[in-house]
């Protein structure tokens, strides 16, 4: 097992020239379904950066979506409370409804730009176009009735027009990527992303690493708490691995303070802290890190729940987020100490996620360490959950959850060359709101409708939501590949575990 130390190193060697970013991840809704507005984004970043015993100033935000909630394509108001908070953006643009949707996202980034302007100078950290959209068109997506994603070539294509959109204006040098589970980015098949990319995100969430089928005994997967670090460390390995000296920016993580077990790991406020340690600790300040994340009980708390704090924003986190000298960030004026952490006050059960697992055929190539869960989450706005059972979406944008893009996997030939696994199953949240989950602009882990934390566009398409959904993992010869080819890649993947 992997430790602190070298996790340090990985971070030290994937570290930006310059200062890195700390924040976390933000839906564009509530879990009620409604719009988060300006204020309501300045009260979380306002929040985040106030955090007691925090390691550093939580200062920047990653979004899902351009859009704001009810409208068909203004801009979304946590850009003007990001500048009134001096909180800096990852930009999010929703790629899986399609052309017309993504031409909305294009028209509410143009209008953002010429709206505010050089008020956005310095503070838009990159542009991430896309979320896990290469794993929904996987066959672990497929299978688990994901949204449709996108190809790709239609990534690709989506790039080069957000670079268009973007030359001759003051955002014309910030950097553009793609953010989707480490499986993605170890496939072959999607190298063209990663040639388009200036860097790229990972999501990787131990937590939903498990082989859900009843041939396995799960008792074989050791995916406890133990093992959080040496399981993520491996999915950031082999994502350094696979992009070629791009940088890689760890975009979703993290470990639930409450909720169901997952194989062997266990939600609860000891072990988030746990995780928090070993491997958030030595990632702030030297690499840029987007947590899963600050609050995603707002106001219904989801099952598992991964907000730092509870269903009331406030500066007290659940856990003491303070790390040793080794291994934190600079310190911050929000350093004191906690004087201990709050209790959580018990979870209601999300209407569910999918839950993703398996493990990933590459191309011929031979097993990696462990197997990896996925679960991804539906984009844009905020609360993370998992379901065993495969459930359908419906279509549209969701808005990001812990696209519980597993943490490690192993990588083992089935046969077919293993798609671009992971994250973000999506699923039907509350009544309120279309369908889909989410907490934090398009599909962070998963896609489907917008839902809990999703807002719905004026023209009714579903967008961003975020929740985490895990999704069970399989490999496949293209993205294309069929259901029958992805089952077979599912049990082949268990049989390896």
């Amino acid at each position: 097992m992997m430790g602190t130390a070298s996790l340090l190193a990985l971070a030290a060697a994937a570290s930006p020239a310059l200062a890195s970013y700390m924040g976390f991840n933000y839906g564009s809704t509530f879990t009620t379904g409604a719009a988060k507005l300006q204020s309501d984004f300045e009260a979380e970043f306002t929040t985040a950066q106030g955090l007691i015993s925090a390691p550093g100033v939580f200062n920047s935000a990653r979004l899902y979506t351009m859009i704001q909630g009810g409208t068909a394509d203004s801009p979304i108001e946590a850009i003007p409370a990001a500048i009134s908070t001096k909180t800096s953006l990852l930009f999010g643009l929703w790629c899986s409804a399609g052309d017309a949707d993504f031409a909305n996202e294009i028209t509410a980034l143009k209008s953002a730009i010429s709206t505010y302007g050089s008020e956005l100078s310095g503070l838009v950290a990159g542009i991430s176009v896309g979320s896990e959209d290469l794993y929904r068109i996987s066959p672990t997506g497929i299978a688990n009735g994901e949204n449709p994603g996108a190809s790709p070539d239609t990534i690709v294509s989506y790039i080069s027009q957000v670079r268009d959109a973007l030359a001759g204006t003051p955002l014309s040098g910030v950097p553009v990527g793609h953010v989707d589970t480490w499986t993605a980015w170890v496939n072959s098949s999607n190298d063209a992303v990663i040639d388009a990319c200036d860097f790229v995100g990972v999501d990787a969430y131990p937590y939903f690493q498990a082989c859900p089928s009843s041939a396995v005994s799960r008792s074989t997967i050791t995916n406890s708490i133990s093992d959080g670090q040496s399981l993520f460390e491996s999915a950031y390995t082999q994502t350094q691995a696979a992009v070629g000296g791009k940088e890689v920016w760890v975009t979703e993580t993290g470990w639930p303070v409450s909720g169901p077990d997952q194989n062997l790991a266990v939600a609860s406020i000891e072990n988030a802290k746990t995780y928090w340690d070993e491997v958030g600790c030595p990632l702030f300040g030297k690499t840029n890190v987007f947590w899963y994340t600050l609050q995603d009980a707002s106001p219904d708390t989801p099952s598992p729940s991964f907000g730092i704090v509870g269903d009331a924003l406030s500066t007290t986190p659940l856990y003491d987020l303070s790390c040793n000298a080794s291994d934190s960030s600079p310190s911050s004026s929000a350093s004191a100490t906690a004087s201990g952490a709050a209790s959580v006050s018990g979870t209601t059960s999300a209407s569910g996620t999918g839950s993703e697992s398996g493990t990933v055929s590459e191309s011929g190539t031979a097993t990696v360490s462990g197997t990896t869960v996925e679960s991804g989450t539906s984009a844009a706005s905020g609360a993370a959950t998992t379901l065993s059972s495969l459930v359908a979406t419906a279509s549209g944008v969701d808005s990001g959850s812990p696209g519980i893009s597993a943490g490690v996997g192993s990588v083992v030939s089935a046969g077919v060359t293993a798609v671009s696994g992971g994250s973000g199953g999506t699923v039907t949240r509350s009544s309120s709101g279309p369908l889909g989950t989410g907490s934090s602009g398009p599909g962070s882990s998963g896609s489907g409708g917008s839902g809990v934390n999703g807002t719905v566009a004026a023209s009714s398409s579903p967008v961003p939501t975020a929740s985490v959904t895990s999704v069970s993992q399989s490999g496949a010869s293209t993205n294309l590949v069929s259901l029958g080819a992805a089952f077979v890649a599912l049990m082949a993947a268990c049989l390896f575990l």
